[in-house]
């Protein structure tokens, strides 16, 4: 599942997590029977640039990741380290960008990529939620006509591989990660083989039932490795995440819930009423649903 929170207490000046990140909080998560999970990253802060908080940033933000990861890995569980917030220039990245930018995304992989590139148990999620740009955009960057200059995948994956990582990396899809139809003819290319596709799917978004599944996302699920970062329901219930499982354990692919925070399983969604990892009625689902696998 996804650990929300290191994207944003950090830019807003509060802290590091949302939320406890120590040994016992690692276990709860891994008492669902969890092998992943997703930490979201800010990169002013990881980068400690343009005035971020300096007790949450920099060094002090680097270390908590690499402290928080080795806590996963203890744990039995791999490390998907994903860009979620970025900013060009001078300013914070305190939301979601259209796509990364070229200003400090590379400069971020590179950062990334050198620190974990040991770790064949950490993955790297090159952007979170790509939207309202080109699919040209999406793959090579550059002037896109959003206001800055973008980093495309193909650039951040080049950086990441420019340090010698091998490990996976995934290319979340566009229109928000919901859209993966342009992703096989814009698939970047990867000398390491070592590439996957990303996808987000929450009960409100574009493509939400089992034919659409097998029209847009079934050939890319059979051509490379398909990772779904994100998905979940907005209704506090788990039909949709249900489905959507099921189509994926069908396919043989890779799944991570949003999110394990105590906040609404509504409007958020969340998994947990607590860090003890007591779920909600929208976490029932995947917490039932992962101990029922093998």
């Amino acid at each position: 599942m996804n650990r929300s929170g290191t994207e944003y207490a950090c830019i807003q000046g509060w802290g590091l997590f949302d939320g406890p990140s120590d040994d016992a909080s690692v276990a709860a998560i891994a008492s669902w029977k969890a092998n992943a999970a997703r930490i979201p990253l800010n990169e002013t802060c990881w980068l400690g640039i343009n005035g971020a908080p300096a007790q949450y940033s920099g060094a002090v933000y680097r270390q908590a990741i690499v402290d928080f990861v080795g806590r996963l890995n203890a744990h039995g569980m791999a490390a998907v380290l994903d860009l979620h917030w970025a900013a060009p220039g001078t300013e914070h990245a305190t939301g979601q960008r259209q796509m990364a930018d070229a200003d400090h995304a590379p400069d971020f992989w590179r950062s990334v990529a050198t620190t974990f590139r040991g770790n064949s148990s950490v993955l790297f999620d090159l952007y979170n939620e790509p939207h309202d740009i080109s699919w040209a955009c999406w793959r090579d960057g550059g002037d896109c006509g959003i206001g800055y200059q973008v980093a495309g995948m193909q650039d951040m994956l080049d950086a990441v591989r420019s340090t010698g990582a091998t490990n996976i990396v995934l290319a979340t899809g566009n229109g928000w990660g919901g859209d993966l139809t342009g992703w096989l003819a814009n698939r970047p290319t990867d000398p390491t083989g070592n590439l996957a596709a990303g996808w987000h799917m929450y009960d409100f978004g574009g493509c939400v039932t089992v034919p659409c599944f097998d029209a847009q996302i079934a050939p890319v699920s059979a051509a490379v490795p398909l990772v779904a970062g994100e998905f979940g329901d907005s209704d506090c219930n788990h039909s949709f995440s249900d489905q959507t499982m099921t189509w994926l354990d069908a396919h043989s692919d890779s799944y991570l819930g949003w999110a394990w925070n105590t906040h609404d399983c509504s409007g958020f969604p969340a998994l947990i009423r607590d860090f003890a990892g007591t779920p909600t009625a929208y976490g029932e689902g995947l917490r039932n649903h992962l101990a029922s696998l093998r």
